[in-house]
């Protein structure tokens, strides 16, 4: 992950949370299904959150594991930031600034490993990679939740998609300036094909892998490992 990127999130860290909404269409569907998916039995589970940015989605799965014992991933220490003030003084909850192309998490395991909208800034063979470390890292029955982007099955799609959430973000209410960020951010994606990445999961030792949710070219894919 390139030192633009981190530049280009640490710039836009303290109004991240009140723009996603307006830059994903599918903002609640989305969210709520990946938080669905999060299914541990266990009543204070380890979770790692890859790339957690301001801690959105530990803060939904929060709310369904409040015991939860929780490690946020990221690249920008100034979204980490926003996290360590949504979560407070909460002693359960440890932070991490890190590259995912790099960190090695060596001799940690965690009963789910979530992300949302991170991964597809890694190269395809760090994906790969990464997909891997997460088997490595996860408990015997434990899963693997990527809510993030998925690219088109050709260019037509691909288009198509970036048409249409263009358009819906020009009549989002959002200002000219944070539309312009936003899509000038979008340059450095690295999104894969939803069979690519199914692929690579199970190539990683993830038995079971499926993508259960798409809107365009927002997908969740659901893992488990035995």
């Amino acid at each position: 992950m390139s030192d633009l990127l981190k530049e280009q999130f640490d710039a836009v860290a303290q109004s991240y949370d009140l723009q996603r909404r307006q830059l994903i269409p599918c903002f609640d569907d989305f969210y709520s299904t990946a938080t669905a998916w999060v299914n541990v039995d266990k009543i204070s589970p380890r979770i790692l959150d890859l790339g957690a940015g301001t801690g959105l989605f530990s803060s939904y799965v929060r709310k369904k594991y409040p015991e939860a014992q929780l490690t946020l991933f990221d690249l920008s220490e100034e979204m980490l930031q926003g996290a360590r003030i949504r979560f407070g003084e909460d002693s359960s909850v440890q932070y991490i600034s890190g590259n995912l192309a790099t960190y090695l998490f060596e001799g940690k395991q965690y009963d789910a490993v979530i992300s949302s909208l991170a991964i597809h800034h890694l190269s395809h063979q760090d994906k790969r990679a990464l997909f891997h470390t997460v088997h490595n890292i996860v408990t015997d029955g434990g899963i693997f939740v990527n809510a993030d982007q998925a690219a088109g099955t050709s260019a037509y799609f691909d288009n198509r998609y970036k048409g249409q959430w263009e358009h819906t973000i020009r009549q989002s209410g959002l200002s000219n300036e944070v539309v312009a960020s936003a899509i000038e951010r979008r340059k450095l994606d690295h999104n894969a094909t939803v069979e690519n990445q199914l692929k690579w999961l199970r190539e990683a030792g993830f038995v079971e892998a499926e993508s259960v949710y798409k809107y365009n070219e927002f997908a969740i894919f659901f893992a488990q490992k035995y």
